[in-house]
């Protein structure tokens, strides 16, 4: 995925209904979007995507399927980290402390040992 190109706010909306589906048609983009434009203002913006390099496309009949170029991993990733940069300055710390002091963060003793395992491997590795 080419990170050069900045996303718009209907464009960032495209991509994760993209990516929790894995790929859709123009319609169902439109159907997914909290106050939908026109279906003519969804397919310009898929083009666009497809311009930026975030979005492929392939023929099903005469629809066209859109899907993401990044892989789901590489989507949370980037997902992430701009909620890092843009909620908590950077600070992972900040943003690990703030899912484990929501009130619906419901950690299994499993879950707890396998954080405690990363924290564990970060420090031997000096990050």
């Amino acid at each position: 995925m080419n990170t050069v190109h900045q996303l718009s706010r209907r464009e960032h909306q495209i991509m994760d209904i993209l990516h929790a589906r894995g790929q859709a048609t123009a319609a169902e983009v439109l159907a997914a979007l909290p106050d939908a434009p026109g279906y003519s203002a969804v397919r310009a913006l898929l083009r666009i995507l497809e311009a930026k390099d975030h979005v492929r496309h392939h023929r099903d009949g005469a629809r066209y399927v859109y899907a993401p170029k990044a892989s789901p991993e590489t989507a949370r990733r980037s997902a992430l980290k701009r909620v890092v940069t843009t909620f908590f300055q950077g600070s992972v710390a900040q943003t690990m402390a703030a899912l484990l002091e929501t009130d619906d963060a419901e950690l299994t003793d499993k879950d707890l040992n396998q954080l405690q395992s990363l924290i564990d491997k970060a420090k031997k590795e000096g990050r």
